[in-house]
């Protein structure tokens, strides 16, 4: 019995101390699943804390873009007189007929966007329509339509800004003008294809015909050619051949019995050669925009696709109400002005 006693006993004593081990084991998962929870529940507030810093400095910035962008917009909408196109070039090349007056809008367009660069040069529509076709140059300056310089598809790539009328006049040495001033556009084709070699021919002196002729990239050569020859080709000479206005004037000026052909504006006031009335009608603007005068055309700026930035901004000004005062002044004809069309 006392045996039986004390086992008991012992089972007893046993199985209290499994009871507070058991006891002491789950209050210990307690107190580490407490601090656990504590410690990411604290991980999980400090992320969602560094977010809203985060989100804070980014709106902040936000802010301060959205407000710069607006003062830069309210100044340049307020005519700041700073150029737009900040270090922009714009580069252009082809008809020596359009050049001084492309130089001038250039001049002028720069006192209003100073740091934009404009490069022009001549060379001939021919040259300034297959720059533009390449993409060697943003603008492609011509006497005649792309189409008649380039193939059809390369043509169809380009974007055709009609800037102003260019008037196209024949030039003679001043010992001819003073017997010859008005020539019938028969006799004109006649002179430039060869048929007549003497200016006693066409009531002058005795004196031989000297034609000063251009090239075949000469956008003015294929004005003059449609319009004033009919379409026939005028004879070559290739010791005076060039599409250099000021070069021609003077070789048209220093050669005994020469006449070629120039845009009016290089000679509207010189002293050196004279123009020839055609069929009894002066070579002048107000006779071109009333259709009298047969020998003109539209000077073109192409652009391959949309003009943009500069390059747009400085064709709208060349095309401006006031640019268009000085288009005059030059010698040049406003395109809104003509009467007739082509």
């Amino acid at each position: 019995m006392k045996m039986y006693c004390k086992k008991s006993d012992t089972f007893f004593y046993f199985t209290k101390k499994l009871q507070k081990t058991f006891y002491y084991t789950k209050t210990i998962q307690k107190i580490c699943e407490y601090f656990t929870f504590s410690f990411y529940n604290e991980i999980r507030i400090m992320k969602l804390e560094n977010e809203r810093r985060k989100y804070m400095k980014l709106r902040k910035w936000l802010v301060a873009g959205v407000a710069a962008l607006g003062i830069s917009v309210l100044l340049a909408g307020c005519g700041s007189g700073e150029s737009q196109h900040k270090g922009s070039t714009v580069t252009g090349s082809g008809s020596s007929a359009l050049l001084p007056l492309a130089k001038k809008a250039a001049s002028a367009f720069k006192e209003k966007n100073p740091d934009v660069s404009i490069i022009l040069n001549a060379g001939g529509s021919g040259v300034g329509l297959k720059q533009v076709s390449e993409g060697s140059v943003d603008i492609g300056n011509s006497d005649v339509d792309a189409s008649m310089k380039l193939p059809s598809e390369k043509a169809k790539e380009l974007q055709d800004h009609k800037v102003c009328i260019v008037t196209v006049a024949a030039v003679v040495n001043k010992d001819i003008y003073q017997d010859v001033k008005n020539i019938t556009k028969e006799q004109l084709r006649d002179i430039f294809t060869s048929k007549i070699k003497n200016w006693k021919e066409v009531g002058g002196p005795d004196e031989e015909i000297v034609l000063i002729t251009r090239p075949k990239t000469s956008g003015t050569r294929m004005l003059f050619t449609k319009y004033a020859l009919d379409g026939m080709d005028e004879t070559a000479n290739a010791t005076l051949e060039t599409d250099d206005n000021g070069t021609l004037i003077e070789n048209v000026s220093q050669t005994k019995g020469a006449i070629g052909y120039v845009a009016l504006p290089y000679v509207r006031n010189s002293k050196f050669v004279n123009v020839l009335a055609i069929d009894g009608v002066e070579p002048t603007v107000e006779n071109t925009y009333n259709g009298k005068y047969p020998v003109w055309g539209y000077e073109h700026m192409y652009t391959k696709g949309e003009a943009k930035g500069a390059v747009k901004n400085y064709i709208d000004f060349f095309t401006s109400e006031e640019f268009g005062k000085i288009i005059e002044e030059l010698g040049y004809g406003i395109t809104s002005k003509m009467q007739v069309s082509r």
